[in-house]
């Protein structure tokens, strides 16, 4: 990353290290896992987020699960890392990311045990420090495909956060933003503030100024307005949270309505993500299960209620956009048309 960005999670002698995103922009906090416990409440409570950055959290919460198991026996210790997986998946069902890490880390404990017992931990910290750079090193990947789709000096429209901070590193959207820029083919950002967690307004903005890339924030609503009077929308670019075997994709609630105006207006609509994201077991965007968030979201604001007492409020984290509104869906191994995204499966 630019060595003005903050890490997004580290891991230092047995302690996993999360940036605070509750906290940003205004102070830099580092929340220490001490447990894989710990991990699950912050992956629950997002103070980490993302896909990508949750699969590579999640990973390490499995190797504190192993350490917790350590001197259990053979049988035990694949009993409590069976039951440490269920709850970590259930922290954030609808990111794919988490199922596909901890899914990774369990095959690795049933093989280490088998191999090299001794080296139980050891093997579970080597599997997930490996996830951690290989994120970073297909995002920077990804961001390169990406950007040779766009015309020099484009004006892009960006939703929720996908950068750095949704991942080990770089970023999925915002790193093809950001080497679109550094790459001349980006003049300005617009950026969705992304109701309710605000993850655009406090993150995205936060990582674009860090960046010194140009950017203009607007309220989720503004998005039709500015394509139709403005007329310099030359792309909208967003992450996912999981793709279904037929292109369908699960992104931060906002994105399908937004996919509809870039179709109306004729904007391409790319989605940039890891391979990782793709659910082949999916096979259609309606079968995926939407988290459903608390109400308190919605109702407050930093703490201040914005809404009458007794206000029933409905809060899905996530929509599905179909298919038939996504141009381009850009991962490591390259970019597709959404219904060829399940020709991903053959290769290697």
């Amino acid at each position: 990353m630019n060595n003005k960005m903050s890490e997004t999670l580290y891991w230092e002698k047995g302690t996993l290290f999360l940036l605070d995103q509750l906290e940003l922009p205004s102070k830099v906090v580092y929340r220490k896992c001490k447990t894989y416990t710990d991990v699950i409440k912050a992956i629950k409570n997002m103070i980490v987020r993302g896909a990508p950055a949750i699969g590579v959290s999640a990973a390490y919460g499995m190797v504190l699960a192993g350490t917790k198991a350590a001197k259990l026996s053979p049988t035990e210790k694949i009993k409590f890392i069976k039951k440490v997986s269920e709850e970590m998946i259930q922290a954030r069902p609808t990111a794919v990311n988490l199922k596909w890490a901890v899914d990774k880390m369990c095959v690795v404990v049933e093989s280490s045990l088998k191999l090299n017992p001794e080296n139980f931990v050891a093997a579970l910290e080597s599997a997930a420090n490996e996830i951690y750079d290989e994120d970073i090193e297909c995002n920077k990947i990804m961001a390169d495909f990406g950007a040779r789709l766009l015309k020099k000096n484009s004006v892009v429209l960006t939703h929720c956060n996908a950068g750095a901070l949704a991942t080990a590193g770089y970023g999925t959207a915002l790193g093809m933003i950001r080497t679109g820029y550094k790459n001349g083919k980006i003049k300005k950002v617009f950026v969705d503030e992304t109701r309710p967690y605000l993850q655009g307004a406090r993150l995205t903005a936060w990582e674009l100024q860090q960046e010194k890339i140009p950017y203009t924030l607007i309220t989720d609503n503004m998005a039709g307005y500015i394509m139709k009077t403005e007329k310099i929308i030359d792309a909208v670019i967003v992450g996912a949270d999981r793709i279904a075997s037929n292109g369908d994709v699960a992104n931060k609630i906002g994105t399908y309505s937004l996919s509809i105006l870039a179709k109306y207006h004729k904007i391409p609509f790319y989605v940039v993500a890891p391979s990782s994201t793709i659910d082949f077991s999916t096979l259609y965007g309606t079968k995926i299960k939407i988290e459903e968030r608390s109400a308190e979201e919605v109702l407050k604001i930093n703490g201040k209620e914005i809404a009458p007492k007794g206000t029933q409020v409905r809060h899905p984290g996530f929509d599905i956009t179909p298919a038939s509104n996504i141009t381009m869906i850009i991962t490591e191994k390259g970019v597709f048309k959404p219904n060829k995204i399940s020709t991903l499966k053959k290769i290697k």
